[in-house]
């Protein structure tokens, strides 16, 4: 692809909707003691008590500032990434998610975007504390929204809908901060290898050689039951097909500095 085809599509390439997210304290993850209970919680989820201990311990970090984009990268904003460097156009309505989104082609279309809003190395995908932090705020909530899941403020598996929807179709599902989708839609990249946390227990696998990419995501998709809406889940790309799984991205950037 020559660089008159690259331009061409850069005039189509819209700024990002920002949040602002301060910086803060990030009560990280969830006590190793409450872990069985979380567990029987989602018990109709078939999802085991050791995927769970991966959250495990729960600590206290401190993330600087940092912009978060409001929505996930919708398949409109993908498609002049997508004609300038050749890749596939996701077969969804142009405000929906792009999804099917490999770790590799998302990290792309950060430094791609970047330079063609002119902060090139800015835009990036944010990391798995950055991304919690934005869903949970300043306390230890359990959803983006608040303590108690309620059908309605994200698009999992109980709306059944079976589908992406618009980009941040759900309002009343926003996080502390005011972003939107934190929860359901599009499952979403982070730029973390997969560890354990700092003191996780001991039976807590130290690699996933089942995942499909070694990177967290973070969020859930319209196929995930609500357990993957909890703020403190970690979990990854399992699966090859990341369209049937609706594995999708959005953007991160450093803090705007103060001129003065």
């Amino acid at each position: 692809m020559d660089d008159r085809e690259a331009d061409r599509g850069a005039a189509d390439v819209e700024p990002v909707d920002w949040v602002e997210i301060p910086a803060g304290w990030l009560l990280r993850g969830t006590p190793a003691e409450a872990i069985p209970e979380v567990a029987e919680r989602y018990a109709r989820t078939g999802v085991p008590v050791e995927w769970y201990r991966k959250e495990a311990p729960r600590s206290r970090v401190h993330v600087p500032g940092f912009r978060l984009a409001r929505t996930q990268v919708t398949v409109a904003r993908w498609a002049p990434f997508a004609r300038a460097t050749g890749r596939p156009l996701p077969q969804a309505p142009p405000d929906h998610p792009a999804t099917g989104v490999t770790w590799e082609a998302a990290t792309a279309y950060c430094r791609w975007l970047g330079e063609r809003l002119g902060t090139p190395g800015e835009i990036r995908l944010p990391t798995e504390d950055e991304w919690e932090r934005a869903a949970r705020g300043d306390d230890d909530r359990e959803f983006p929204w608040g303590d108690t899941y309620r059908t309605g403020l994200a698009n999992l598996a109980d709306l059944g809908l079976g589908t992406t929807t618009p980009a941040g179709s759900f309002p009343e599902g926003a996080g502390p901060f005011g972003v939107l989708d934190l929860a359901g839609n599009a499952d979403e990249w982070t730029s973390t290898l997969y560890a354990p946390y700092p003191g996780a227990p001991t039976e807590v696998p130290a690699t996933e050689e089942w995942a499909f990419d070694p990177h967290i995501t973070r969020g859930g998709a319209f196929r995930h039951d609500i357990d993957l809406a909890r703020c403190a889940r970690r979990h990854g790309a399992y699966e090859r097909d990341l369209t049937a799984i609706g594995v999708g991205f959005r953007l991160a950037a450093p803090a705007v500095r103060d001129a003065g």
